[in-house]
């Protein structure tokens, strides 16, 4: 069976291997406080379908309540340590299975191995406050390895603690015309990309969200990224196949270990 990987937008993605489906960051909605999706229209019932959803760290867009509410009862859902002190909504989703990771866990979903891996990102759920959770990515092993890197910045042990991979979900933007400390742009994703050295690739995390009244301030920051992305990996890292997605699109990848 081979690999299957759709985006939905943002961090939100649905990762298919060895009959397991994984959804990442799930954000169903029109409107995020002060953003609103400008591109892609929300994903349909059939995105909130899986076995195990991974939540990578505790901002808003990547642990959203709402979203996590409509998954169907009984989804498995893994969260960074210290989510449910830090967010107490997640506790009152009680028809989720729950469990609080970090790096070096490892959690299997049926033929599939979710390693869970260090992200370089602030985990506290508020720009200020004190609890934090750790930042997370995560290796989905099954027939393939495909690593969802969250929100994470560049850091000099990425390749180390990731390991080898097949597949890589990397961030190549934001959500605002600037990117803080914390985060890959385009090329930053491009460097880690050789670093990594995948077979193939899926830029995520941009062209989907905007803040609202923003449309005409810096529009290049919420456009560009994906093909700005494509560019850069074609030279940092040219033997990776690079797959830009549409909104709802999935490819599907051979993958001979």
């Amino acid at each position: 069976m081979p690999l299957e990987i759709t985006w939905w937008g943002h961090a939100t993605c649905t990762v298919e291997d060895a009959n397991v489906r994984v959804l990442t960051d799930p954000l169903f909605a029109r409107r995020l406080a002060h953003l609103r999706r400008r591109r892609g229209a929300v994903p349909p019932a059939e995105a909130r379908r899986a076995d195990v959803t991974l939540v990578s760290h505790l901002h808003a867009d990547h642990l959203h309540l709402p979203s996590l509410a409509r998954l169907d009862p009984g989804t498995r859902l893994l969260v960074p340590r210290g989510a449910p002190r830090a967010v107490p909504g997640l506790r009152r989703l009680r028809e989720l299975r729950i469990t609080e990771v970090a790096p070096g866990d490892e959690v299997r979903i049926g033929e599939v191995l979710i390693r869970v891996v260090p992200a370089l990102h602030d985990g506290r759920r508020l720009p200020v406050g004190p609890r934090r959770s750790p930042a997370l990515g995560y290796v989905v092993e099954g027939e393939a390895r495909t690593y969802f890197a969250g929100d994470t910045g560049l850091f000099d042990a990425m390749a180390e603690r990731v390991g080898p991979v097949d597949a890589a979900l990397l961030p190549v933007g934001g959500w605002g015309p600037y990117l803080g400390e914390g985060h890959l742009d385009a090329g930053r994703a491009a460097r880690a990309l050789a670093r990594l050295a995948p077979r193939a690739a899926v830029p995520v995390h941009y062209g989907t969200y905007w803040p609202i009244g923003m449309e005409a301030v810096r529009p290049h920051e919420f456009h560009a990224p994906g093909d700005e992305f494509v560019r850069l990996a074609a030279v940092a890292a040219p033997l990776v196949a690079v797959h830009k997605l549409e909104h709802g699109e999935s490819v599907r990848l051979e993958v001979a270990r």
